[in-house]
């Protein structure tokens, strides 16, 4: 079982404490175990996390027991850390221990010095105050988190859950995170970034993003992202030009259409490879992908491995039985 240990300091966001809490007890392996153990971690007995207090079950020591520690963020993240965290949190990461911040929680994890050298992000709004405090940390305010490897920082409130389904993703494979996506109720994995919640000084009149409009316009490219479609076909399905297209998903999610539907067909495609048995060359047509040869070379853009060494991490015989179930359904 994968140790989860939050860290929780004097004046702790409530919704930076409880994000991963509720994220990682949601996720169920195939056959109903829960893979995460999650402890809450602090310093003091009791802290403050502003309309409550917070008694924590756990003293800094269980920081060296985690696979994985997280870093919420405080109401002032400025502070200097209490005696004995960064102490801490650096021996744990000697030690090869997964560590992430959440929101603000970045000002502590950049305090330890671990993020020296590294990318990171952290709530738009306090990209600057980061930067200029931590000038050998490169800032990026502009994306829901960053992945590191070893060290991930994600943007405030709710990307904290974009990161955690993240890491359970990256841990036990996406049909294991899509299960823990609705359980909370959320999206696997939302495109863009903070770039569409910025609001940008001064305010020239900027555009109102209608949020909901794109949503059936995704839904169409979701569903058939196997089509050979060309950007003036999505453009021709939306009813409008190609150009106020890119605009607007630039605006509402970060991205353009064409990036849009990649993402979505490297989604389908890690789907096909954890719950069938089908060639790789099958899962790249099913899955819209002109070539094999595109197909792997995209994928592993993405993902990080080849499909072949994501089906071998990620498959399972409870998986490829239910899904030729589901194929045997639908007939």
């Amino acid at each position: 079982m994968h140790t989860v240990a939050v860290l929780a300091l004097d004046h702790v966001i409530p919704f930076d404490l409880s994000a991963p809490i509720d994220t990682f007890n949601w996720a169920r392996l195939p056959d109903g175990r829960t893979p995460y153990r999650v402890r809450v971690c602090s310093p003091a007995e009791e802290v403050s996390a502003g309309p409550f207090t917070v008694r924590a079950p756990h003293g800094l020591d269980a920081l060296a027991e985690a696979d994985t520690i997280i870093l919420p963020g405080t109401a002032d993240p400025t502070v200097p850390l209490p005696p004995g965290v960064a102490e801490a949190v650096c021996e744990a990461a000697a030690n090869g221990t997964r560590i992430a911040s959440i929101c603000v929680g970045a000002f502590i994890f950049a305090a330890t010095g671990l993020l020296d050298g590294q990318r990171a992000t952290t709530h738009w709004i306090a990209a600057a105050d980061l930067a200029a405090m931590y000038p050998k940390v490169t800032v990026d305010p502009n994306v829901l988190y960053v992945d590191n490897g070893q060290f991930l920082t994600s943007a405030g409130a709710a990307a904290a859950i974009d990161m955690c389904l993240h890491m359970i993703r990256m841990d036990y494979g996406s049909a294991v995170a899509a299960h823990t996506a609705r359980m909370s109720v959320v999206p696997l994995e939302r495109e863009g970034g903070q770039a569409q919640f910025i609001v940008h000084t001064p305010p020239s009149a900027p555009p109102a993003p209608a949020g909901a409009t794109l949503e059936p316009l995704l839904s169409w490219m979701e569903e058939n992202a196997e089509r050979d479609l060309t950007l003036d076909d999505i453009a021709a399905h939306a009813g409008t030009s190609s150009r106020t297209l890119n605009r607007r998903f630039r605006e509402q999610t970060g991205t353009t259409p064409l990036q849009w539907l990649h993402r979505a067909r490297v989604r389908r495609a890690q789907y096909l490879l954890e719950n069938t048995d089908h060639a790789v060359e099958r899962v790249a047509h099913q899955a819209g992908f002109g070539s094999p040869t595109a197909f792997r070379d995209r994928f592993k853009r993405v993902v990080g491995i080849s499909p072949q060494a994501y089906r071998r991490a990620f498959r399972t015989r409870e998986s490829v039985d239910r899904g030729r179930a589901m194929a045997t359904q639908m007939g």
